[in-house]
Parts: C-alpha cells; sequence; structure tokens
C-alpha cells in the first residue's frame, strides 16, 4: 500500500470499520470540510480509491477476526491470501487466551488491510510443531507467508508483562509492519488487562521450543 493523505486516512479510518458506510459519506467528508481546499480534488480522488480497495478487501474477509478449523486453510491464506495476516494460537480454556481474543476482535474492523485469524492448536498439530508454539497465547505477524513478529504471552506489552491495553498491541503490531498505520482511540474497555501466559507445552504434553525459531511455512 502506498503513502495515503493524512487529511484522506483521518477520513477513511473513521468509516471503513462500519458494515453499511455509503462513499458519498465519505466524499462530503472532504467536500464540506474548508480546511482541505488544497489538493482537494487529489484528495478526493485518493479516497475513492481507498474506498473502493476497502470495500473490495471487506468483501474478501477482511475486517473480520475470524477462527479457521483446518491447518492447511490458514496455511493457504498465510501464503496465497494475503500479504498481511496476524494469526493467534489459542485453546479455549485459557483465560489469557480469552484476554488476547478481545483485544483482536477490536481492531480487525480498523485494520482492513490485515486479515486477522485464530486457530486452535488442538486442530494445527503441524504448525504448533513447526512453528514451535509453548505457550499460549501465541501471536504470530506475517507478511508475505514469513514470521514479522511473535508476541508469546503478553510479553512485551504495556508496561510490564501483565498488563497492556488494546493501543499497546496495536502499536506492537504496526512496528512489526502487519498493521498500516494506527487507528485505534483508547476506550473504556480496551484495557489494561492483567494475567499471566499459560504455558501450553507443559499442560498438554505439547512440542517444546528450540533455540531457533522457523517461523515461515511452505
Amino acid at each position: 500500500m502506498g503513502s495515503i493523505d493524512p487529511a484522506v486516512a483521518s477520513v477513511l479510518d473513521s468509516h471503513t470499520e462500519k458494515d453499511d458506510v455509503d462513499e458519498d459519506d465519505l466524499l462530503n467528508s472532504i467536500e464540506d470540510d474548508p480546511t482541505l481546499d488544497s489538493f482537494r480534488e487529489q484528495r478526493l480522488q485518493q479516497l475513492h480509491a481507498e474506498f473502493t480497495r476497502a470495500k473490495h478487501l471487506h468483501n474478501q474477509e477482511h475486517g473480520q477476526y475470524a477462527e479457521i478449523k483446518d491447518e492447511r486453510t490458514l496455511m493457504d491464506i498465510v501464503n496465497t491470501g494475503a500479504e498481511l495476516c496476524v494469526v493467534h494460537f489459542f485453546k479455549t480454556d485459557f483465560h489469557r487466551c480469552g484476554i488476547m481474543n478481545g483485544h483482536l476482535e477490536r481492531l480487525a474492523p480498523l485494520h482492513f488491510d490485515t486479515r486477522f485469524l485464530r486457530i486452535n492448536v488442538e486442530n494445527a498439530p503441524f504448525l504448533v510443531t513447526k512453528l514451535k508454539v509453548q505457550v499460549l497465547p501465541c501471536v504470530i505477524a506475517f507478511r508475505k507467508g514469513v514470521s514479522a513478529d511473535r508476541i508469546i504471552g503478553f510479553e512485551g506489552l504495556g508496561y510490564s508483562e501483565d498488563t497492556f491495553s488494546t493501543k499497546d498491541l496495536e502499536r506492537r503490531l504496526v512496528k512489526s509492519g502487519v498493521l498500516v498505520r494506527e487507528k485505534w482511540t483508547e476506550g473504556e474497555n480496551s484495557g489494561p488487562f492483567f494475567g499471566r501466559q499459560d504455558s501450553f507445552g507443559d499442560r498438554n504434553h505439547g512440542p517444546r521450543t528450540s533455540d531457533n525459531d522457523d517461523d515461515d511455512w511452505d
């Protein structure tokens, strides 16, 4: 994705998470703003192009936080279906996985350039082994099928390992290059959340990690 005018980005980000957004409303947002007289025509053209692209991506299930039931489908999406992907490896009875789910559910509708996916580790024995997933939650960010970042538990988020907000997670993923820009506005239900990660390998006899990670797949 190329650079986008900040004014266009602001208008687009405030509308594209809505299912019933109308392009005329977006165009009017720029037409009616007297502060945007400079380069108005270029901005209108860019807004139209971005709106069309956003609707196309929404039709391809972008903007949703989807659970994938089998690992072959997940591999196909990450390798060929979407350039940017955030994948959460979870287990239904792990409380911290539920916390991570809440954050990702908030971010998915805002970041339509990126596919947000989750898969139960019980449905992904091959990937759990290949990607050496031991601690849950485990979130791996992919660019063109290659890992760009891995979040193990809640490490590297917030002010400590035990607290983080949706904004903290978004900022981490933007830094990793799997989200285009920061869009989340903090609200009363965005965090912080508390809790330590669960050891998947210890509790479920899952695969142990090794010194070298192999975070891409064929």
